[in-house]
C-alpha cells in the first residue's frame, strides 16, 4: 500500500493497519518509498533477534522518536553500553526478594482499588478507567510511597492520561528517515504534556533526593535506584538520569499493568465458570498483606497470563538491523525495520492449538508448554526483557484475585469491546462491565 494509506491506517489503530494473513505468516515485507519493515513471526529468527544477538537487532530509533520528548534517554529507549549501565542500577531494585519488600504497598493499592469498585456495586462501571486508576496508585505507592490521592500524584496521573491521547508515537520520524540534525515537528500537545509530566516528576524526584540527604527517606524502588551505584563505573543516576528513568516506569508500569488487568477482568466476566472458580480459590487471601498467598493463586495466574496472550499490552516491538542478514531466503538490508508481534505470535495458527479461544487451562497442556516457551513474549523477551514483569504478574494476580473474591462482574451484550492499540491494547470505547457483590 502507499505510504500515505499506511499512515492512515496507523493513525486509526496500529493493529487494523496490518492485514490478517499475517495470523499464518512466518515472515513478511513491508515496502515504502523510504523504509523496508519486516514482520516475524517464526520462533527460531525471534529467538536470533532477541535472545541469541540482541546487540546486534538494537531497538529502533524510529518509533523511539514520538517518545523521546518524554521519555528522554530512558532504559526503554536505549541501545548498547548505555543501556547497559542503566539495566546494572535498575535491576537489583525488582530482584526477587524486592518484589516481597513492596507487596504491602501493593496490597494497600489494590485494598483501595476494590474499594472504589465496591462503591460502584449495581452500576455499569467503565473498568478501564479504574484499572488504570489502580494501577497508577501502585506504582505511586512502591516506587515513591505515597498513595495517589497525594496531590502532586494526582496531577502526574492525569497529565499521562493527556499525554496517552495525543498519539505521541505518530511522528514523521517513525515513517521517514530524517537526519539527526533534521527538527521532528513533533506535536505542540505532546510536547506541553511532555514538559509538564517531567517537571512534576522532576519535583518528586528532588524531593526524595533531599530525604536521602537527610537520612529520612523510605526504603522503597526510587530509594533503592538512586541509591544504587553502577557496579562497574561507580556512578549513581543524576536527577536528570532518574527522571527518565520514572517517567518509563510510570508509562510503562501503569499503562501495560491497566490494559492487561482491564482485558483480563473482561476475559472473566464472558466466561463466568472461571470467574466462580477464581473467586472461590481466591478465599485463600486473607485480610493482611502475606506474600506467599500468591503462590496459591495457580488459576488467577494461568487466566491473567491467557488474558497477557489474547491481550498483550504492547502488540509490537521494533527493532533494526546493524549488519546485512539473510532471514526465510530473503535478504535484509542494513538499518531495516525488524517488527516482532506478540499480536500476531500469541495468535498464530500454526503455532497455538485454538489460538483465539480464551483457555487458561492450556498451558498445562503439551502444546501450551511448548508456546510458553517459544511463542510467547508480553514482556518481551532476552536481555531486554521488561524488568518489571515479575512485579506485574505479582500485581496483576493479586488485583484480579481480589477483585473476583467480593464482586461478580458481568460483561454486556450490546457493548462488546473493542481492541485497539496506540500506546497499549486498549478498547476503543472503553470496556464496561456490570458489578454486583457477591
Amino acid at each position: 500500500m502507499s505510504l500515505r494509506r499506511y499512515v492512515k491506517l496507523f493513525r486509526a489503530d496500529i493493529l487494523s493497519a496490518q492485514p490478517a494473513r499475517l495470523y499464518r505468516a512466518w515472515m513478511a515485507e513491508f515496502k515504502t518509498p523510504f523504509f523496508r519493515s519486516y514482520l516475524i513471526n517464526q520462533p527460531d529468527l525471534v529467538k536470533t533477534v532477541l535472545k541469541d544477538r540482541p546487540l546486534d537487532f538494537p531497538k529502533s530509533g524510529r518509533i523511539s522518536e514520538g517518545l523521546r520528548p518524554l521519555l528522554g534517554d530512558s532504559v526503554f529507549l536505549t541501545n548498547g553500553a548505555l543501556w547497559q549501565k542503566q539495566r546494572r542500577i535498575i535491576d537489583p531494585a525488582f530482584e526477587g526478594g524486592r518484589l516481597r519488600e513492596t507487596y504491602p504497598a501493593m496490597w494497600e493499592a489494590a485494598q483501595a482499588a476494590l474499594a472504589r469498585l465496591t462503591a460502584r456495586t449495581g452500576e455499569v462501571v467503565e473498568i478501564e478507567e479504574q484499572t488504570s486508576h489502580a494501577a497508577a496508585d501502585i506504582i505511586f505507592r512502591t516506587l515513591f510511597s505515597i498513595p495517589i490521592e497525594d496531590a502532586l500524584a494526582q496531577k502526574v496521573f492525569h497529565e499521562f492520561r493527556a499525554y496517552q491521547r495525543t498519539q505521541p508515537i505518530l511522528n514523521l520520524a517513525a515513517f521517514l528517515p530524517l537526519p539527526r540534525w533534521m527538527p521532528r515537528f513533533f506535536r505542540a500537545d505532546t510536547k506541553a504534556a511532555a514538559k509538564r509530566i517531567r517537571g512534576l516528576i522532576t519535583e518528586l524526584t528532588e524531593r526524595r533526593r533531599a530525604e536521602i540527604a537527610a537520612g529520612r527517606a523510605p526504603d522503597d524502588l526510587a530509594t533503592k535506584i538512586m541509591t544504587t551505584r553502577d557496579p562497574e563505573t561507580g556512578e549513581r543516576f543524576s536527577t536528570e538520569e532518574m527522571v527518565d528513568q520514572v517517567a518509563i516506569f510510570f508509562l510503562a508500569g501503569h499503562e501495560t499493568s491497566a490494559s492487561a488487568l482491564a482485558w483480563a477482568l473482561y476475559l472473566v466476566a464472558t466466561h463466568p465458570e472461571w470467574q466462580e472458580r477464581l473467586a472461590e480459590e481466591a478465599q485463600a487471601l486473607g485480610d493482611a498483606p502475606d506474600f506467599a498467598d500468591i503462590s496459591k493463586l495457580k488459576l488467577s495466574r494461568d487466566v491473567f497470563r491467557e488474558a497477557l496472550r489474547l491481550y498483550p499490552p504492547v502488540p509490537m516491538m521494533v527493532r533494526e538491523t546493524t549488519c546485512p542478514e539473510r532471514f526465510r531466503d530473503r535478504d535484509l538490508p542494513r538499518g531495516a525495520q525488524v517488527v516482532l508481534s506478540p499480536w500476531h505470535q500469541h495468535r498464530h495458527e500454526r503455532l497455538w492449538d485454538n489460538p483465539d479461544g480464551f483457555d487458561p487451562a492450556r498451558w498445562s497442556t503439551e502444546n501450551g508448554r511448548q508456546c510458553m516457551r517459544e511463542a510467547y513474549m508480553p514482556f518481551s523477551a532476552g536481555p531486554r526483557v521488561c524488568t518489571g514483569a515479575g512485579f506485574a504478574m505479582v500485581e496483576g494476580v493479586l488485583m484480579l484475585s481480589l477483585i473476583l473474591r467480593d464482586l461478580k462482574l458481568t460483561a454486556l451484550p450490546d457493548k462488546v469491546p473493542e481492541p485497539v492499540a496506540f500506546l497499549t491494547v486498549r478498547a476503543r470505547d472503553g470496556i464496561h462491565l456490570a458489578v454486583d457483590r457477591r
